[in-house]
């Protein structure tokens, strides 16, 4: 077979990863190919060991990212430029060089500091290329614009803003509606893995830095969409990015407070804002006035860390929340006890609320056999018009907490409205499959109007 000539650079395709075009450094020095990845985490499909992984195939750009599964071939220990040996996962793929198809085997590994997000190996190109190093696209070649067209990417406009979506999963609903919806608009929209970050504190020149050495002091503007499990840190990142000048779609302390279920209970008390009776104790000795305190049994008991309902129980009796409530002070965890409200029958009212106005609501309806909506593990929600009572009681409750966007949960009683809790990172699928608005534009919309943009 007559060999072919490549350059010191090609454009690939891996279509079995659907990546349609990604640009290798080709070195014959190194043995084995690699592949930019991150996130990788192993797991076990049908009794095989798989392993899945996030790339991001643009240079420069982790606004876009691919998430593959793939079949672990083999694990090796290979030595980086730096002379340090670490354990990689090898997969095995097609490659689409030119007009030639063949499997090649490749390692996952982060290369965000090196200049490629792909290295091509000596063992993919064994009596197949010579080199000639003077070259580069010998083989195929590809504009900026079909790029952009590959990966849908939109041209920011020229003076668009640079937006981040300060996150952990790229692949959630939300945050890819979010990106979306900024880049439709012509802005540079970039996703921030919040576990990717770390900060440098200095008077003179604070900084933040994202994997592979990139400094992060560029961006118009950050929409935080911190997971409960990452607050502390997220938080921390938000107030760094503060301190360099970032507006920041909802501040550290807003966020903080809606998290922390107790303390934001006591400012709506103090703010008049009406929630379901609700009691806190630190001793199980005083479980039984906490039970008669809210009414007794059926209640309502919350971890106070519990998002989208979880970490939420039921007692029916007092018996039953006695005994829950025991279990969980034996544990030392944190709790709340609240009055049970029969009359709402399974259902609650989500609001979205953007810069003091409600823009959404629906209502959600739980599961039978479930005293709470929840979406998230199979209720149903539609499209309702709420009280202007109701209205009130979201806008000031996202105000009490600071908060520029949040999901406002509130019950009907036969005592009118009541607060359930406030989201500071409100999911999207939900009320625009409902409602058919599009949230994440509104989001963005707000944004503009802060920074006074444009276009």
């Amino acid at each position: 077979m007559e060999k072919k000539i490549i350059g010191s650079e090609e454009w690939c395709v891996l279509p079995n990863l659907q990546i349609p075009a990604i640009k290798a450094r080709i070195d014959s020095g190194a043995k084995t190919s690699a592949i930019h990845a991150l996130n990788i985490v192993p797991f076990k499909k049908q009794g095989e060991k798989w392993v899945r992984y996030e790339v991001f195939p643009v240079q420069s750009n982790p606004s876009v990212s691919i998430h593959c599964e793939s079949k672990i071939s083999n694990t090796r220990y290979v030595k980086s430029s730096t002379g340090i040996s670490e354990k990689r996962y090898v997969i095995v793929t097609d490659l689409i060089l030119g007009n030639d198809r063949y499997e090649i085997e490749i390692t996952l590994a982060n290369r965000d500091s090196m200049g490629f997000r792909m290295l091509l190996g000596r063992e993919a190109m064994i009596d197949r290329f010579v080199i000639d190093p003077s070259q580069e696209d010998c083989l195929a070649s590809f504009t900026p614009d079909q790029i952009d067209s590959y990966y849908q990417r939109s041209k920011p406009i020229e003076n668009g803003l640079k937006i981040g979506v300060l996150a952990s999963n790229p692949e959630l609903y939300s945050n890819k509606r979010i990106i979306e919806a900024g880049e439709r608009e012509g802005h540079q929209m970039f996703f921030l893995n919040a576990q990717q970050c770390y900060m440098k504190m200095d008077a003179d020149n604070p900084e933040i830095h994202y994997r592979g050495g990139n400094v992060l002091d560029s961006f118009d503007a950050i929409i935080p969409r911190i997971k409960p499990s990452m607050t502390f840190y997220g938080c921390a990142l938000i107030r760094q990015f503060d301190s360099i000048g970032t507006f920041i779609q909802n501040g550290a302390s807003a966020i903080s407070e809606s998290r922390d279920k107790l303390f934001s209970s006591q400012l709506f008390s103090k703010h008049g804002i009406h929630i379901p009776t609700t009691g806190f104790a630190n001793s199980p000795l005083e479980t039984k006035e906490l039970i008669e305190m809210v009414n007794g049994a059926p209640l309502i008991i919350k971890l106070l860390e519990s998002t989208q309902g979880k970490g939420v129980v039921l007692a029916e009796t007092n018996k039953a929340a006695e005994s829950v409530i025991n279990a969980f002070k034996s544990l030392k965890t944190n709790i709340l006890v609240q009055e049970f409200i029969k009359e709402a029958d399974g259902r609650d009212l989500r609001c979205f609320v953007i810069d003091g106005k409600v823009v959404a609501s629906i209502e959600r309806v739980a599961v039978k056999g479930e005293f709470r909506a929840n979406i998230h593990q199979g209720g149903t929600a539609r499209i309702v018009k709420i009280s202007q009572e109701e209205k009130k009681l979201a806008i000031k409750a996202a105000k009490v907490l600071g908060l520029d966007v949040a999901g406002v949960d509130l019950i009907r009683s036969n005592k009118g409205p009541l607060l359930l809790e406030v989201n500071s990172s409100p999911g999207l699928e939900g009320i625009e499959k409902a409602t058919g608005k599009d949230i994440a534009k509104m989001m963005i919309s707000a944004i503009e109007r802060k920074l006074k943009f444009n276009k």
